[in-house]
């Protein structure tokens, strides 16, 4: 895993979902405990996914995981995008 933001980054050797959760927070520009798709656009760009498909992924990610429409993802809703990023990006995430 590569440090960044003084949290792991997703990758090959995985993480467990309150490791997630810290390093997608530290992408929370406004505190306000919910990731945009920009934050999340973000997010992907340190984690050196793929650059070409970054911005349509973390838009389409927001939209699955998102599931009352506010256009953020909340605490509530963290699970759907962990699922999202397990299968349409292959991160390791460990739910425990």
């Amino acid at each position: 895993m590569v440090s960044n933001h003084g949290v792991r980054v997703p990758g090959n050797g995985g993480m467990n979902l309150k490791q997630f959760k810290e390093w997608l927070m530290k992408y929370d520009k406004n505190n306000d405990g919910k990731i945009s798709s920009k934050e999340l656009h973000d997010a992907f760009r340190d984690a050196k996914r793929e650059s070409w498909f970054k911005g349509i992924k973390s838009e389409y990610a927001i939209g699955k995981a998102d599931k009352d429409g506010d256009g953020l993802v909340d605490d509530d809703e963290i699970i759907n995008l962990v699922d999202f990023a397990r299968r349409k990006l292959c991160m390791k995430i460990v739910l425990v």
